[in-house]
């Protein structure tokens, strides 16, 4: 990726398997080194682990464009950021992902920038939403945790394409495992049939890995990368409500994750220098890990690609 190691970091980042652990943190992971002069987009940028990411790869230096769905929100993240000591710098930007118009609008204030991403981690998403709620038609977990990123990965491409080496990395779950035993209910896609939360979303986060697997399939042979990370169970409301409602494991509760803890692997995969060539991968706690599912399933990677540039045509520019 071109970044800057310091000595550090020198000979102490691994490959696809790390040697960052379950409790490692996105500022552990990304210590040593130099991101001056690199920019960095992360959607989600004020709360959670979408914060804690912005966070560290400006304490690195980097340039990160924060979204979150109103710019007083992202104001105030990014102004939290931006304090005596950290050398880079965050810039907060409005990008509503129910609204395909709000998408488009906010890609196109940064097209007009014309300065190379580096990095793109689309990291914002809805969870478990208790009832039927839709958006441009469309159930909303799918339309927020995918086809809004689906929308902003096509019309910022040719920006991380012009970055020495660009990165896209999207915030995925091992929640996918909670998808319809079919995989991506493809007739379903509104809620009319059911509408089951769990499902729904575990559907919306197969699709981020199905997402991935074709956009590297398509982005082979060039400079960019796109993979998909599982950043752990982590400490949220969200995810206490889901402990609650479904037959999971309790000590995954106990040994939940902090957002420092979540964003590591987001950094990791953003930032590591020994990851140039690894796209298409699904990574978890710093590592490589094969999905299970229809994680894997090429042929319903293509169909999802399909139906999501027939969706939201609109919106796109020339990479449906």
């Amino acid at each position: 990726m071109g970044f800057r190691v310091t000595a550090a970091a020198v000979g102490a980042r691994a490959s696809s398997t790390s040697s960052f652990g379950y409790r490692a943190t996105a500022e552990e992971v990304t210590q040593g080194l130099d991101l001056t002069g690199k920019t960095a987009l992360v959607t989600g940028c004020n709360a959670g682990i979408g914060y804690e990411t912005m966070r560290a790869l400006a304490m690195r230096g980097a340039h990160v464009y924060g979204l979150a769905r109103d710019l007083g929100k992202a104001e105030r993240a990014c102004a939290s950021v931006n304090v005596v000591g950290v050398p880079g710098m965050a810039t907060a930007f409005a990008c509503e992902q129910t609204s395909f118009d709000s998408v488009r609008a906010c890609a196109e204030v940064m097209l007009g920038l014309n300065t190379a991403i580096d990095m793109m981690i689309c990291n914002a998403g809805v969870y478990l939403l208790p009832t039927l709620e839709l958006a441009n038609g469309i159930e909303k977990h799918f339309v927020v945790n995918h086809l809004s990123h689906f929308i902003l990965v096509d019309q910022l491409l040719d920006l991380v394409k012009s970055a020495e080496q660009g990165r896209v990395v999207v915030v995925g779950s091992d929640a996918y495992k909670f998808a319809p035993a079919a995989g991506i209910e493809f007739d379903n896609l509104a809620g009319q049939r059911y509408y089951d939360p769990a499902k729904m979303y575990g559907q919306s986060k197969l699709a981020n890995g199905l997402f991935v697997r074709e956009l590297a399939r398509r982005l082979d042979g060039t400079r960019v990368t796109s993979n998909v990370v599982h950043p752990g169970w982590v400490v949220t409301e969200t995810m206490h409500r889901l402990i609650g409602s479904r037959n999971i494991d309790p000590q995954k509760v106990e040994h939940a994750k902090m957002p420092k803890e979540g964003a590591a692997t987001p950094c990791y995969v953003a930032t590591n220098t020994a990851l140039a060539a690894i796209s298409g991968e699904y990574f978890e706690d710093c590592a490589v890990v094969v999905p299970g599912g229809h994680m894997r399933d090429a042929t319903m990677a293509k169909k999802l690609w399909d139906v999501s540039s027939e969706l939201t045509s609109a919106y796109l520019n020339n990479h449906g």
